[in-house]
Protein backbone atom coordinates (compact mmCIF):
# COMPACT_ATOMS: atom_id res chain seq x y z
CA UNK A 1 0.00 0.00 0.00
CA UNK A 2 1.29 3.39 -0.66
CA UNK A 3 3.02 5.45 2.13
CA UNK A 4 0.74 8.78 2.64
CA UNK A 5 2.62 11.74 1.90
CA UNK A 6 3.29 14.36 4.97
CA UNK A 7 1.79 17.56 3.75
CA UNK A 8 3.71 20.99 3.05
CA UNK A 9 3.46 22.23 6.62
CA UNK A 10 4.30 19.07 8.51
CA UNK A 11 7.98 19.08 6.03
CA UNK A 12 8.71 22.06 6.81
CA UNK A 13 8.78 21.31 10.64
CA UNK A 14 10.87 18.45 10.31
CA UNK A 15 14.07 18.19 11.82
CA UNK A 16 17.33 18.46 9.65
CA UNK A 17 19.45 15.58 8.79
CA UNK A 18 22.70 14.26 10.37
CA UNK A 19 24.65 16.67 8.31
CA UNK A 20 22.49 19.59 9.05
CA UNK A 21 20.52 19.82 5.72
CA UNK A 22 16.53 20.30 5.69
CA UNK A 23 15.18 17.69 3.05
CA UNK A 24 12.63 19.74 0.38
CA UNK A 25 10.83 18.16 -3.11
CA UNK A 26 13.70 20.28 -5.05
CA UNK A 27 16.60 18.94 -2.96
CA UNK A 28 15.41 15.17 -3.39
CA UNK A 29 14.95 15.41 -6.66
CA UNK A 30 18.28 17.82 -7.30
CA UNK A 31 20.42 14.53 -5.24
CA UNK A 32 18.46 11.98 -7.48
CA UNK A 33 18.94 13.52 -10.79
CA UNK A 34 23.14 13.68 -10.00
CA UNK A 35 22.71 10.03 -8.73
CA UNK A 36 21.04 9.31 -12.04
CA UNK A 37 23.86 10.88 -14.12
CA UNK A 38 26.65 9.37 -11.67
CA UNK A 39 25.15 5.51 -11.96
CA UNK A 40 22.23 5.73 -14.08
CA UNK A 41 18.80 4.41 -13.49
CA UNK A 42 20.19 1.34 -11.62
CA UNK A 43 21.70 3.79 -9.23
CA UNK A 44 18.78 5.36 -8.17
CA UNK A 45 17.10 3.66 -5.06
CA UNK A 46 15.90 5.04 -1.91
CA UNK A 47 19.02 3.23 0.05
CA UNK A 48 21.41 5.45 -2.11
CA UNK A 49 19.56 8.64 -1.72
CA UNK A 50 19.17 8.38 1.80
CA UNK A 51 23.23 7.78 1.75
CA UNK A 52 23.70 10.84 -0.66
CA UNK A 53 21.26 13.19 1.48
CA UNK A 54 22.50 11.80 4.80
CA UNK A 55 19.53 10.78 6.22
CA UNK A 56 17.00 7.52 6.63
CA UNK A 57 15.39 6.52 3.70
CA UNK A 58 12.22 5.88 5.12
CA UNK A 59 12.34 10.21 5.68
CA UNK A 60 11.81 10.54 1.51
CA UNK A 61 8.26 8.98 1.74
CA UNK A 62 7.37 12.20 4.02
CA UNK A 63 7.42 13.77 0.43
CA UNK A 64 7.44 10.68 -1.72
CA UNK A 65 4.75 8.20 -2.18
CA UNK A 66 7.64 5.36 -3.65
CA UNK A 67 10.49 5.58 -6.08
CA UNK A 68 7.56 6.00 -8.92
CA UNK A 69 6.17 8.83 -7.56
CA UNK A 70 9.77 10.42 -7.24
CA UNK A 71 10.12 9.37 -11.29
CA UNK A 72 7.37 11.07 -12.33
CA UNK A 73 8.43 14.29 -10.33
CA UNK A 74 11.90 13.96 -12.35
CA UNK A 75 9.98 13.96 -15.65
CA UNK A 76 7.70 17.02 -14.68
CA UNK A 77 11.34 18.74 -13.26
CA UNK A 78 12.18 18.36 -16.67
CA UNK A 79 9.90 19.86 -18.15
CA UNK A 80 9.85 22.93 -16.07
CA UNK A 81 13.40 23.29 -16.76
CA UNK A 82 12.12 23.52 -20.67
CA UNK A 83 9.47 25.98 -20.12
CA UNK A 84 11.63 27.92 -18.17
CA UNK A 85 11.69 31.42 -19.46
CA UNK A 86 9.46 31.40 -22.38
CA UNK A 87 6.50 32.96 -23.49
CA UNK A 88 4.65 32.85 -26.70
CA UNK A 89 5.65 35.55 -30.02
CA UNK A 90 2.72 34.63 -31.70
CA UNK A 91 4.19 33.37 -34.30
CA UNK A 92 2.49 29.86 -33.87
CA UNK A 93 5.82 28.34 -36.43
CA UNK A 94 8.08 29.87 -34.18
CA UNK A 95 6.59 29.14 -30.52
CA UNK A 96 5.83 25.69 -31.56
CA UNK A 97 9.44 24.83 -32.91
CA UNK A 98 11.03 26.83 -29.93
CA UNK A 99 8.67 24.49 -27.41
CA UNK A 100 10.34 21.55 -29.49
CA UNK A 101 13.83 22.63 -29.16
CA UNK A 102 13.12 23.25 -25.45
CA UNK A 103 12.00 19.82 -24.61
CA UNK A 104 14.39 18.34 -26.91
CA UNK A 105 17.13 20.12 -25.03
CA UNK A 106 16.19 19.55 -21.61
CA UNK A 107 16.14 15.70 -21.99
CA UNK A 108 19.43 15.76 -23.20
CA UNK A 109 20.64 17.45 -20.39
CA UNK A 110 19.94 14.82 -18.46
CA UNK A 111 20.12 11.97 -20.71
CA UNK A 112 19.85 9.10 -17.88
CA UNK A 113 17.22 10.98 -16.35
CA UNK A 114 15.00 11.16 -19.77
CA UNK A 115 15.80 7.45 -20.60
CA UNK A 116 13.34 6.69 -17.39
CA UNK A 117 10.96 9.36 -17.74
CA UNK A 118 10.00 10.14 -21.41
CA UNK A 119 7.49 7.40 -21.62
CA UNK A 120 5.88 8.32 -18.58
CA UNK A 121 2.59 11.01 -17.85
CA UNK A 122 3.09 12.92 -14.98
CA UNK A 123 -0.04 14.53 -14.86
CA UNK A 124 1.76 17.10 -12.52
CA UNK A 125 1.90 21.22 -13.06
CA UNK A 126 4.28 21.35 -15.51
CA UNK A 127 3.47 19.03 -17.51
CA UNK A 128 -0.01 20.19 -17.62
CA UNK A 129 1.79 24.15 -18.60
CA UNK A 130 3.65 22.60 -21.04
CA UNK A 131 0.19 20.80 -22.40
CA UNK A 132 -1.57 24.15 -22.48
CA UNK A 133 1.44 25.98 -24.04
CA UNK A 134 1.18 23.89 -26.77
CA UNK A 135 -2.30 23.58 -27.88
CA UNK A 136 -2.60 27.16 -26.96
CA UNK A 137 -0.25 27.72 -30.38
CA UNK A 138 -2.03 25.43 -32.21
CA UNK A 139 -5.51 27.20 -31.52
CA UNK A 140 -4.23 30.67 -32.19
CA UNK A 141 -3.10 29.57 -35.18
CA UNK A 142 -6.29 28.63 -35.98
CA UNK A 143 -6.91 24.64 -35.80
CA UNK A 144 -9.69 23.46 -34.56
CA UNK A 145 -9.87 21.81 -31.98
CA UNK A 146 -10.05 18.06 -32.97
CA UNK A 147 -7.14 18.92 -35.53
CA UNK A 148 -5.27 20.45 -32.62
CA UNK A 149 -5.73 17.93 -30.16
CA UNK A 150 -4.29 15.58 -33.35
CA UNK A 151 -1.28 17.82 -33.93
CA UNK A 152 -0.52 18.16 -30.44
CA UNK A 153 -0.32 14.40 -30.52
CA UNK A 154 2.27 13.93 -33.24
CA UNK A 155 3.94 16.90 -31.68
CA UNK A 156 4.62 15.61 -28.28
CA UNK A 157 5.30 12.48 -29.26
CA UNK A 158 7.65 12.74 -31.42
CA UNK A 159 9.80 15.06 -29.47
CA UNK A 160 9.71 12.35 -26.85
CA UNK A 161 10.49 9.66 -29.01
CA UNK A 162 13.85 11.45 -30.27
CA UNK A 163 14.42 12.94 -26.73
CA UNK A 164 14.44 8.87 -25.97
CA UNK A 165 16.32 7.95 -28.66
CA UNK A 166 18.65 10.60 -28.17
CA UNK A 167 19.55 10.48 -24.52
CA UNK A 168 19.61 6.43 -24.76
CA UNK A 169 22.70 7.34 -26.77
CA UNK A 170 24.00 9.63 -24.46
CA UNK A 171 24.06 7.43 -21.76
CA UNK A 172 25.99 4.66 -23.34
CA UNK A 173 29.99 4.52 -21.90
CA UNK A 174 31.78 6.96 -24.06
CA UNK A 175 34.09 4.50 -25.29
CA UNK A 176 30.61 2.59 -27.23
CA UNK A 177 29.62 5.73 -28.15
CA UNK A 178 32.75 6.48 -30.10
CA UNK A 179 32.46 3.04 -31.49
CA UNK A 180 29.08 3.71 -32.90
CA UNK A 181 30.31 6.90 -34.36
CA UNK A 182 33.36 5.18 -36.11
CA UNK A 183 30.90 2.87 -37.90
CA UNK A 184 30.06 5.33 -40.22
CA UNK A 185 33.28 5.74 -41.07
CA UNK A 186 35.05 2.38 -41.09
CA UNK A 187 32.40 0.38 -42.09
CA UNK A 188 30.24 2.16 -44.31
CA UNK A 189 32.91 4.43 -45.70
CA UNK A 190 34.14 1.42 -47.31
CA UNK A 191 31.45 -0.53 -48.85
CA UNK A 192 31.98 -0.65 -52.38
CA UNK A 193 29.95 0.81 -55.37
CA UNK A 194 29.45 -2.24 -56.88
CA UNK A 195 27.47 -3.97 -54.07
CA UNK A 196 26.27 -0.93 -52.51
CA UNK A 197 25.97 2.31 -54.91
CA UNK A 198 23.39 4.40 -52.89
CA UNK A 199 25.37 4.10 -49.62
CA UNK A 200 28.95 4.57 -51.06
CA UNK A 201 27.79 7.54 -52.87
CA UNK A 202 26.14 9.04 -49.72
CA UNK A 203 29.07 7.49 -47.28
CA UNK A 204 30.41 10.83 -46.15
CA UNK A 205 27.31 12.44 -45.37
CA UNK A 206 26.47 10.15 -43.52
CA UNK A 207 29.50 10.00 -41.21
CA UNK A 208 28.78 13.53 -40.81
CA UNK A 209 24.70 13.38 -40.41
CA UNK A 210 24.00 10.16 -38.42
CA UNK A 211 25.92 11.41 -35.70
CA UNK A 212 23.94 14.59 -34.92
CA UNK A 213 19.93 14.38 -33.57
CA UNK A 214 17.66 14.66 -36.75
CA UNK A 215 14.91 16.18 -34.64
CA UNK A 216 15.64 19.64 -35.70
CA UNK A 217 15.48 18.25 -39.32
CA UNK A 218 12.23 15.89 -38.59
CA UNK A 219 10.70 19.34 -36.41
CA UNK A 220 10.73 21.02 -39.50
CA UNK A 221 9.07 18.33 -41.57
CA UNK A 222 6.12 18.48 -39.21
CA UNK A 223 6.04 22.38 -38.94
CA UNK A 224 6.07 22.01 -43.24
CA UNK A 225 3.31 19.89 -43.56
CA UNK A 226 1.08 22.01 -40.92
CA UNK A 227 2.05 25.32 -42.57
CA UNK A 228 0.59 23.23 -45.99
CA UNK A 229 -2.83 22.24 -44.18
CA UNK A 230 -3.14 25.69 -43.05
CA UNK A 231 -2.27 27.35 -46.02
CA UNK A 232 -4.70 25.27 -48.26
CA UNK A 233 -7.38 25.52 -45.65
CA UNK A 234 -7.34 22.11 -44.52
CA UNK A 235 -7.67 21.77 -40.90
CA UNK A 236 -9.57 18.68 -40.86
CA UNK A 237 -8.40 14.67 -40.20
CA UNK A 238 -5.60 13.57 -42.90
CA UNK A 239 -7.60 11.97 -45.90
CA UNK A 240 -4.97 9.80 -46.38
CA UNK A 241 -4.61 5.51 -45.07
CA UNK A 242 -7.30 4.02 -43.56
CA UNK A 243 -7.79 5.59 -40.24
CA UNK A 244 -5.24 3.46 -38.94
CA UNK A 245 -5.23 3.48 -34.74
CA UNK A 246 -2.58 6.01 -33.46
CA UNK A 247 -1.22 6.85 -29.81
CA UNK A 248 0.56 4.38 -27.67
CA UNK A 249 0.58 1.07 -28.02
CA UNK A 250 -1.49 -0.71 -25.52
CA UNK A 251 -0.44 -3.94 -23.04
CA UNK A 252 -3.73 -6.38 -24.32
Amino acid sequence: MPKAVVSEGDRRRRRPTRSGTVLSETLIIDTALRLLREHGSAGLSARRLGLALDCDPSALYRYFRGMDDLTLAIGDTLIGQALAGWSPTGVWRDDLRALGLRFHRAYLAHPQAAVLTTSRVTGRANELAADEAVLGVLRRAGLPVPEAVRIYHAFIDQTLAFAALDAASLALPRAALRAEDEVWRSTYGRLPATTHPHVAEAAPLLASEMVESAYPAALDLLLDALAGRLAAGVTGPARAGSGAARGRARRS
